[in-house]
């Protein structure tokens, strides 16, 4: 009788642990959501929510191509530098000159603004399909890969312009980033039109079956048949593909290319991905848990400056999320292996 009970105990508290696994992110959510609207009733203003989907945008776009690194078991730690450098190209592009003499002259929209964002996008597919096969061809581990990337191209973004921002475009181009389509920013609609896409990707495609089974267990995966170089080179570029359009919609904005823009996006986009339940370990997550841990993050930071706290307090919380999610991710996944 009491061996019955026992068990049932021990069930009782894997389950528990379970459900944090699974539903923490949303459940913490909820009830930073509810604290907020209790403490400041403007928190749920239209233009507040608008607001904080649309700082979260920008990050949530590298989130959605962090989410199938991760899932490798991998890491991109260049997006941040990747979004700065992509901006200048695509600035340069739209006024047709990297010189800050041009600063103060607008664009000329229309198709210029189409060959901007394209190169932009063609930077970021360049950069990730580089890393990517230095990651999976030449065998150097992603983590200095990708830390190697957050330096050159940042440094790269310095010399493009010598260390100048562009600035001043035309009401085309700003429109992708200040725009709106109906009540909705148009960077909140392409950050939920990457989340779906990449939902779909993951969940319904032969291609997201795979990148599941890769980062559960690479050599069982490269057993089975499958390019294992091809697909972790295929997520890299994803990354750098979203990086590429997080640079354009930012560039337009802020209406200017700064050296300094996506600085720290790196650690947001990877906070978000693992807050939201993707295991840093790989083969475990998906991109509604990125949407709500990008949320999260928004949420987090949009309460604490209308709470009046200071802003460096965000990052230790930011951080402290990180690490709880990590350790409740590996003491669901220990008590899964004891069952």
């Amino acid at each position: 009788m009491s061996q019955a009970v026992a068990n049932e105990r021990k069930k009782s508290n894997i389950d528990v642990v379970s459900i944090l696994g699974h539903f923490a992110p949303l459940i913490f959510l909820a009830i930073l959501v509810v604290g907020l609207s209790i403490l400041r009733p403007s928190f749920l203003s239209a233009f507040n929510i608008f607001n904080v989907l649309r700082q979260i945008s920008f990050i949530g776009i590298l989130a959605v191509g962090m989410t199938f690194v991760i899932l490798t078991a991998g890491i991109d730690l260049s997006v941040g530098s990747v979004l700065a450098f992509a901006g200048i190209v695509c600035a340069t592009v739209a006024k047709g000159s990297r010189s800050l003499l041009e600063g103060g002259v607008t664009d000329p929209g229309g198709v210029r603004v189409l060959l901007a964002a394209l190169a932009a996008i063609a930077v970021g597919l360049l950069i990730g399909l580089l890393q990517g096969t230095l990651t999976a061809r030449a065998g150097i581990p992603a983590f200095i890969v990708t830390l190697g990337g957050l330096g050159a191209w940042r440094g790269a973004t310095l010399l493009w312009t010598d260390g100048q921002p562009i600035s001043s475009f035309s009401d085309d181009f700003k429109f992708w980033g200040q725009g709106f389509v109906g009540p909705l920013p148009v960077p909140v609609i392409f950050f939920l039109a990457m989340v779906v896409i990449g939902q779909i990707v993951l969940k319904y495609t032969q291609y997201g079956r795979w990148i599941y089974a890769l980062g559960g267990n690479p050599e069982a995966s490269r057993l089975s048949g499958l390019n294992v170089k091809a697909l972790i080179t295929s997520v890299y570029v994803i990354s750098g593909f979203c990086a590429g359009l997080a640079g354009f919609l930012l560039t337009s904005r802020l209406n200017s290319a700064e050296q300094v823009a996506g600085q720290g996006y790196e650690l947001q986009a990877i906070a978000a991905v693992v807050i939201g339940g993707t295991s840093l370990f790989g083969g475990q997550g998906g991109m509604i848990g990125t949407l709500i841990g990008a949320m999260l993050i928004g949420v987090l930071n949009n309460g604490l400056v209308i709470l009046n706290v200071s802003p460096y307090y965000q990052q230790i919380v930011i951080g402290a999320i990180i690490v709880l999610s990590v350790y409740i991710d590996q003491l669901a996944k220990q008590r899964s292996r004891a069952a």
